[in-house]
């Protein structure tokens, strides 16, 4: 059952950092939550199941491992593909800023009450 779907934008203004960006995005989105899902549903914090998607012009620099830190509970499934927005620097010179777009979808695992 799905019970919510939360976005947030990240970004990454001077280092050109992928993945920072796009943790940036998770806690964007993760902060606009104040629904105690579990709680409200009489669940655990530990069945939740977290679909997660991140879009990002160059996905391959994003490491997926490192934003399931983000989450405090439940069981991330994260997919990085592209999107997202890379704005260049007016001067030419250095990194862009970084912008990572990020959903997550929080349902619950089927075999628990």
């Amino acid at each position: 059952m799905r019970v919510l779907t939360e976005f947030g934008m990240g970004t990454s203004l001077r280092r050109g950092d992928y993945t920072e960006a796009a943790a940036r995005a998770l806690r964007d989105a993760l902060w606009k939550s104040s629904i105690n899902a579990a709680e409200w549903l009489g669940r655990e914090k530990a069945e939740m199941r977290l679909q997660v998607q991140i879009a990002v012009q160059k996905p391959e620099a994003v490491d997926a491992a490192e934003l399931a830190g983000v989450f405090p509970y439940g069981a991330a499934d994260i997919s990085v593909g592209f999107g997202g927005l890379d704005v260049p620097r007016p001067e030419g010179v250095g990194n862009p800023t970084i912008l990572a777009h990020a959903a997550i979808t929080v349902t619950f695992a089927k075999d628990a009450a």
